[in-house]
């Protein structure tokens, strides 16, 4: 199991967890996901960020935070779109 992983299941038990990393901590889980339910198909949108941790996690993300933590689950690096 990866440590995001386990961060991510940390947050959702952790009653003691800081409200701010427990929101950072499940966008980016959702941000994994998305990442990787998109291999093959057109790249995750910040959108599908949100959908995933409102579906996922019950968690509201704002489109900024979902933003970052698909930068952050894609390292950075972007692909290029796929062909329509």
């Amino acid at each position: 199991m990866s440590t995001v992983w386990r961060r991510v299941l940390t947050a959702l038990v952790d009653e003691d967890c800081d409200e701010e990393e427990r929101e950072h901590t499940l966008a980016l889980g959702a941000a994994h996901l998305a990442v990787t339910r998109a291999v093959d198909g057109p790249r995750p949108t910040p959108e599908d960020v949100m959908h995933i941790a409102f579906w996922e996690f019950a968690l509201l993300l704002d489109a900024g935070t979902a933003r970052s933590a698909l930068r952050d689950a894609q390292g950075g690096v972007t692909r290029p779109a796929a062909p329509r």
